[in-house]
């Protein structure tokens, strides 16, 4: 047969030129595309044969075979599958039939030495050219499947490409690569060890529909020795493509600890499955730990994504939002091209339609447990639960589906949370608000000043001690047409919820008071912006609140934290006009002329106040020095 010689297409050429002098990290990707490409051939002969459109086809024993030659230092990927016609070989390896060739090269000159590279190879159908970042030679033997007639094809990647028609060839594909040598610095393995060949195809082809087979090894069988068989390196085993009936837990649970490095059971299997103009399939894991790392801005998050059972990416970061992301677990697409990048991902509207679809139903399946796992639900709510409110902050499409999968700390019972569903349920008749307060600790909170009132009258307040919650209530605000609010800040009115002194004892005791509050607003100017009578307050003498629509000093504390600065706000200090100390004091300031000692004795007031709701004074020597006098009076 004769052998004709052609050239590339100048975009082909080109695009050969970036493989050949490839500087991508990850070169693994070449087995990949190859695999992914003999899998497609498969499965296009099975699809023929169901149609009886390629008649005397052999489709009795599909797969995928590899063949390493150490000596020769060579790797073949063979398919039994559609293969191809001589015509078929020149339009689609002798060309790139793609409007978008331009700008993938473009694209693939940009990221050469980004990080974003090796995603971009196969992104417009080109993977088979990724053969040469590895080979210096590659040829390809092909028979369309139900034709008589081959065809070769080989290059050596430098602008030529040979064709030869060919007789008895065996159906299907045989890709041979004459390999380069082995070179660590370039991050350029040795493919034709044969660990190498096993651990690709476990990580990338694990889970295709067709056995990937490892042949022997030339000169590995001894004479007379009987012949070894052919390794199969792949599971096949797609779990997620699997009816629930048809799979195990224990099966599923191996998954999780494959995916998720966990060496516990996950705490919830979430299925899910989409049909119709966009496939995919998903198959989620809840973990029954938080990782060490969870808040630490290193943190790796992101599902696997598949495309056709061929594996793309670790952790794409696309499918769950940042709230969601302790969630592990793999999504298989039918319609993603392979080796998207990420820039794509971020674009593409299936990525935003898939993660609507999942986040939904995560939130579904964790606020059903509340109902039917309680005790899956608690373990969830202490793991995961002051992450899974961070949601409440950035997602507010998602908000109200958030808040039901949501459960609180509250003064109602000491071991069970709430919902605020619940809550609301439970409200006096007469009350208006959700209060709530924060802090670092239940029992800090519990004996917080602020909480005097409350506990008297027996309204419910939710104690809320993650770091997330001083921002999710400002942002959520109400629920129900409940406003959110806190017993920290503002005036607090609980005369609603049971009878109360009337308003003229009210204005009666302020007009008692009146002389020693602008006295006391005048001497701790600097430090607070008001002094008041509190509603709020029924053992404490005094205790120091936010106004309505200021910053919580921890909230302060926390933007700070993260580098940015916000001007301190003046506090207000309230007085219970009922504390005999109180009582003594404005008994005092009316009949004394010398009023030195009761600055003193604010200025103490004050700094307990702050004292009493985990604060520090201002100035903690003068403090000391201040209560250490009156201590020594009293002796």
């Amino acid at each position: 047969m004769t052998t004709e010689t052609f050239e590339f297409q100048v975009e082909a050429r080109q695009l050969l030129q970036l493989m050949i002098h490839s500087v991508y990290s990850n070169k693994d990707v070449f087995l990949r595309e190859l695999v992914s490409n003999a899998s497609d051939a498969l499965d296009k002969l099975r699809l023929a044969a169901l149609r009886d459109d390629v008649p005397g086809a052999d489709v009795s024993d599909l797969h995928i075979e590899l063949e390493v030659d150490k000596d020769a230092r060579t790797l073949t990927v063979r398919d039994n599958g559609i293969g191809m016609s001589y015509d078929e070989v020149t339009r689609l390896i002798g060309t790139i039939a793609n409007s978008g060739t331009a700008k993938f090269l473009q694209e693939l000159r940009e990221a050469q030495d980004g990080a974003g590279a090796d995603g971009l190879i196969g992104q417009f159908g080109v993977g088979f050219y990724s053969a040469f970042m590895v080979a210096d030679e590659v040829t390809l033997v092909t028979r369309h499947a139900g034709e008589s007639e081959g065809t070769r094809w080989t290059s050596k990647g430098e602008g030529t490409y040979t064709l030869e028609r060919l007789d008895d060839v065996p159906q299907g594909t045989t890709v041979t690569l004459h390999l380069k040598p082995a070179d660590a610095e370039n991050q350029l393995h040795d493919y034709t060890s044969t660990w190498k060949i096993k651990e690709i195809v476990k990580r990338y082809s694990d889970f295709i529909t067709w056995p990937v087979r490892l042949l022997p090894e030339p000169g590995q069988d001894g004479d007379g020795a009987e012949a070894r068989e052919a390794e199969t390196l792949n599971s096949m085993k797609a779990l997620w493509a699997r009816p629930r009936d048809e799979v195990s837990d224990d099966e599923y649970h191996e998954l999780y600890k494959h995916i998720g490095h966990d060496w516990r059971d996950p705490l919830e299997t979430i299925r899910l499955q989409a049909e119709g103009t966009f496939e995919y399939q998903a198959l989620l894991f809840v973990p029954s730990h938080a990782p060490h790392d969870l808040f630490t801005q290193g943190y790796q998050r992101g599902v696997q994504l598949y495309v056709k059972r061929v594996f793309i990416m670790d952790d794409c970061e696309e499918l769950l939002p940042p709230y969601l992301r302790f969630v592990k677990g793999v999504v298989d697409a039918q319609d993603l091209s392979l080796n998207v990048s990420r820039e794509i991902l971020q674009q593409d509207r299936h990525i935003r339609m898939i993660q609507r679809r999942l986040t939904k139903k995560v939130l579904s399946t964790v606020k059903d447990l509340r109902t039917s796992a309680p005790d899956r639900y608690a373990t969830f709510w202490r793991e995961f639960g002051a992450v899974l409110k961070e949601g409440l902050v950035t997602d507010s499409d998602n908000r109200d589906a958030i808040l039901a999968a949501c459960s609180f700390a509250s003064t109602h019972d000491a071991a069970e949370p709430t919902s605020l569903k619940d809550y609301v349920e439970r409200m006096k008749d007469g009350q208006d608000d959700i209060y709530y307060m924060t802090g670092e600790s239940r029992a800090a909170l519990e004996n917080s000043p602020h909480m005097e009132a409350f506990r008297a009258k027996g309204v419910e307040v939710l104690l809320l001690t993650d770091a997330v919650d001083e921002v999710w209530v400002d942002a959520v605000g109400e629920y129900e047409g409940k406003t959110l609010r806190s017993v920290a800040k503002g005036e607090i009115d609980l005369s609603g919820t049971e009878d109360d002194e009337s308003d003229a004892e009210k204005e009666k005791q302020g007009e008692e008071y009146a002389g020693l509050l602008g006295w006391m607003t005048e001497h701790l100017g600097e430090d607070v912006k008001e002094v008041r009578l509190s509603s709020r307050l029924t053992v404490s003498p005094a205790c120091v609140v936010s106004d309505a629509g200021e910053l919580t000093p921890a909230l302060e504390n926390m933007y700070r934290a993260m580098g940015q600065e916000v001007p301190s706000a003046k506090r207000i200090l309230e007085l219970n006009p009922e504390h005999q100390l109180v009582k003594s004091l404005n008994r005092a300031w009316t009949d004394r002329r010398d009023r030195t000692e009761l600055t003193e004795t604010a200025e103490l007031l004050h700094a307990l106040a702050v004292l009493a709701e985990g604060g520090r004074p201002k100035e903690p020597a003068r403090f000391v020095q201040l209560m250490a006098d009156r201590l020594e009076r009293t002796l």
